[in-house]
């Protein structure tokens, strides 16, 4: 008896979602046929929805959603809920969409104002006596229902009078104008107050000082042209602002901006005693690329501040050291005029053997040498050229690129296994044909990634019968096969790959911590502590490859580091005595001799001696244990998370204090331990170098570009530079 019941009771459940499931699919049919204007109007404002039940989710109603403000109503009388929903203004969207023609009142000009009656009930005889006359209401426009969003006209029909709708010679294209013309009587009906703010004069100026900041640290990446856009102008409109043109961005507030920054730079160069330059563009990473035609440069103070002072063109392509040497010699001039000692050296990532070195003879106060940015590339490159593991790395890795790329059933087989979650673009990257991967090895170092992120499809692939197939044809193939399975040819390109990232590594963060001169022993020390290790780990010699950055080394070495390293109190190395000395222990017998050959050259010759006489008692006395330790207080980098000093011109500071009794070797440590050891300054992006370098066709061109490079260069600096000082001058007047 209860399983007859049961039956029963399902039976029923299932012709009730029958019934459901039809009504719904009646619905939506329904309303298909209207949104195409075979139907009623409200259809484009409603839409079936089906309700189910949550714990057996079978379909157990059918409901109408409002699609303007999602209400839901019963599905029984679609007519009767369209009227009491929309046309009652029951739906708060619906009432906010523009009402034809036929709903607003005849407009009254002021001259007829006076017989207004008498033409208001001519007007509502000859509704009532012509048939032929109609409103703009009554076109049909349930044809577009589709493509319009304004609810349908309400046709206004006198009693005993039937009205032919009306359609427009136009078709559904004069639906738009339509409603503008709409829109434009319900304007002209009730006149608003424009919906623009007004702003006043002081609020207008300060959002056009904001503009222009903006505008100029974009540094051409935006156009001049871009600021009479018409979008644009109706933006500015849009926000309450008056219009603006580019002569006035490209003349007179340039100039202002200009001349504020050359003002301010001007007057933290006369404040400092001595500074240094930095030049970076020379080196050429991509002939093709516009960026490195443009040569910045740099003053560094002595303060860790930096100052920019120009850009020049240099046309692209190599240039001559004797050009580089005349336009350095320029700068200098330019900066300090006839006070050349002021520069007390120069970086520079190019001409350090040539140009950097007769400047340095030509004037003996100055110390120049070359960026160590530069110097670790080099040296990736030089392994690249020396050592036997990257030729045979590069050869092997083409060989399999080039047959994965060009092989189509290989190609599917990626595509097989990517659909298995093996994610991988089904390419690789490999150097172009006229590419010399010894001086760019940016297509090399993609390759290897691209090898090592697919290497476990690669094993997939060459079991794969596709793969077995091309194998029984193409004897390249079953080389890949060979090398792919062999466990030292991946070592080998994870020995060649973690070697190049290694070294990357380190040189992004010299370029990112722009360390100072005394940092450059250190960080060659901790460069072959990492190679040493690295030969460990991939069971490789440990000769070839020191001897190859010992020759890099050597390229890049100046005086200038042995000195500062040994001058520098944050080396200073404390011992059994509890004295803190320097750490001549770690210089070799050449490089001692060095400091003593840099020192005397830095002063004069009356104070050789008594400079040579000082840095011996520096070298057996040392620094106080208290300044000592002050020196070499750490603390933690917020954004980095690394130890790094927290005062870096603490070391600067305590020659010129409580060092004073080295008067001629305090001079020189000043002098020495402020520069900088890479030369990186302001990055161009490549839209603002293909316009620097478009403009230089004129000399009015040139000059706004500069004034431009000026103005953008000198507002990111005091963005990186000033918030870091305000912090450590916090810091100190805290403690």
């Amino acid at each position: 008896m209860s399983n007859a019941n049961s039956s029963s009771i399902d039976a029923s459940e299932d012709v009730a979602v029958k019934a459901v499931n039809k009504r719904y699919e009646g619905l939506v049919t329904v309303r298909t046929k209207a949104v195409k204007g075979k139907g009623a109007w409200y259809w484009a404002h409603l839409e079936p929805i089906l309700i189910r039940n949550p714990d057996t989710n079978m379909p157990k109603a059918v409901k109408l959603k409002c699609t303007l403000c999602d209400a839901a109503f019963s599905a029984s009388n679609p007519s009767r809920t369209a009227s009491e929903h929309l046309k009652r203004g029951t739906c708060p969207n619906f009432s906010l969409m523009l009402k034809p023609i036929s709903q607003l009142p005849p407009l009254a000009s002021p001259s007829s104002q006076q017989n207004h009656r008498k033409r208001s009930s001519q007007s509502q005889q000859a509704v009532g006596t012509s048939s032929n006359v109609y409103p703009i209401s009554m076109v049909d426009s349930s044809r577009f229902r589709s493509e319009t969003s304004f609810p349908p006209a309400q046709t206004v029909q006198a009693p005993g009078v039937t009205l032919k709708p009306l359609v427009l010679s136009g078709g559904k294209e004069d639906l738009g104008p339509l409603a503008l013309l709409e829109n434009s009587v319900k304007k002209l009906k009730s006149p608003k107050a424009s919906p623009n703010p007004t702003l006043s004069k002081d609020q207008v100026n300060t959002a056009f000082e904001f503009l222009a900041d903006w505008f100029y640290e974009s540094c051409g990446s935006v156009s001049f042209s871009s600021l009479e856009h018409p979008k644009f102008k109706a933006f500015l409109n849009q926000v309450g602002l008056p219009a603006l043109s580019k002569r006035d961005f490209s003349s007179a507030r340039l100039d202002s901006k200009f001349e504020e920054a050359r003002m301010e730079s001007e007057a933290r160069i006369r404040d400092a005693a001595f500074f240094q330059v930095a030049s970076d563009g020379w080196k050429s990473k991509n002939s093709t690329n516009a960026n490195q035609c443009l040569v910045n440069f740099m003053v560094n103070l002595p303060n860790g501040t930096r100052v920019f002072q120009k850009v020049v063109y240099s046309a692209g392509g190599s240039m001559p050291s004797q050009y580089a040497e005349e336009v350095l010699s320029e700068t200098i001039q330019g900066i300090c005029g006839n006070d050349a000692q002021r520069c007390v050296g120069i970086v520079a990532d190019k001409f350090k053997a040539k140009a950097l070195r007769n400047l340095e003879l030509q004037n003996h106060w100055m110390v120049n040498f070359s960026c160590q940015v530069q110097g670790f590339f080099s040296l990736i490159k030089d392994l690249y050229r020396e050592l036997p593991l990257f030729r045979s790395v590069s050869d092997n890795c083409l060989k399999i690129a080039y047959l994965i790329n060009s092989t189509q059933h290989i190609r599917n087989s990626f595509h097989k296994f990517r659909l298995q979650g093996l994610g991988f673009a089904g390419y690789i990257r490999v150097p172009p044909p006229k590419c010399d991967i010894s001086k760019n090895l940016a297509p090399f170092i993609a390759m290897l990634d691209d090898l090592i992120s697919c290497s476990r499809i690669l094993h997939l692939i060459v079991l794969d019968d596709s793969y077995k197939v091309v194998c029984l044809a193409d004897i390249t193939a079953r080389e890949c096969a060979d090398m792919i399975q062999d466990v030292g040819f991946w070592n080998d390109v994870e020995a060649a790959h973690s070697l190049v990232k290694m070294i990357m590594g380190m040189a992004e963060d010299i370029e990112a911590e722009r360390p100072l001169v005394g940092q450059c022993l250190p960080l060659w020390e901790e460069l072959r502590t990492k190679v040493k290790d690295w030969c460990t780990k991939y069971n490789f010699s440990e000769g070839p490859v020191q001897r190859i950055v010992e020759r890099r080394f050597k390229k890049n070495y100046h005086p200038a580091w042995s000195a500062a390293f040994v001058l520098d109190p944050l080396y200073l190395v404390r011992d059994a005595s509890g004295k803190y000395l320097p750490p001549f222990k770690c210089l070799t017998h050449e490089q001692e001799k060095d400091v003593d050959k840099l020192v005397t050259r830095l002063v004069s010759k009356e104070e050789a001696h008594i400079a040579l006489m000082e840095l011996m008692k520096w070298r057996s006395e040392g620094l106080d244990p208290l300044y000592a330790q002050a020196v070499q207080v750490k603390q933690r980098d917020p954004v980095t998370g690394k130890m790094k000093i927290a005062n870096p011109q603490s070391s600067r500071l305590v020659w010129e204090t409580c060092l004073k009794e080295f008067k001629s070797l305090g001079k020189v440590a000043a002098r020495l331990l402020f520069l900088h050891a890479t030369s990186c300054g302001i990055k161009c992006n490549w839209s603002f170098a293909r316009w620097f370098c478009g403009q230089g066709h004129s000399s009015s061109g040139l000059e706004r570009a500069q004034k431009l490079v000026f103005v953008a260069a000198h507002a990111k600096l005091e963005r990186r530079t000033f918030p870091v000082q305000k912090r450590r001058m916090r810091n100190f007047l805290a403690q």
